[in-house]
């Protein structure tokens, strides 16, 4: 895993992503991760990321995502 890591972070690197980019990306889609295998459940997808429940919240609505992990549909 290690490896893998060590790769994509290259690739970010060498393609120009901002650090703030990058780490919002990996936070968006870790918790989407976590949303999916808690199936939607907030407040054991919390204590999964090792967050309060009132910060996992605030960062869905941030990320716009649903409590499933999926993004939500804006027009």
């Amino acid at each position: 895993m290690k490896d893998q890591l060590e790769g994509l972070v290259n690739q970010m690197v060498e393609r120009g992503i901002l650090f703030d980019e990058a780490i919002g990306e990996f936070e968006k889609r870790f918790i989407k991760r976590v949303l999916d295998r808690t199936h939607g459940n907030q407040s054991r997808a919390a204590e999964v990321l090792g967050i309060h429940r009132n910060t996992l919240s605030r960062k869905i609505g941030e990320y716009k995502l649903d409590s499933n992990g999926h993004r939500r549909h804006t027009r």
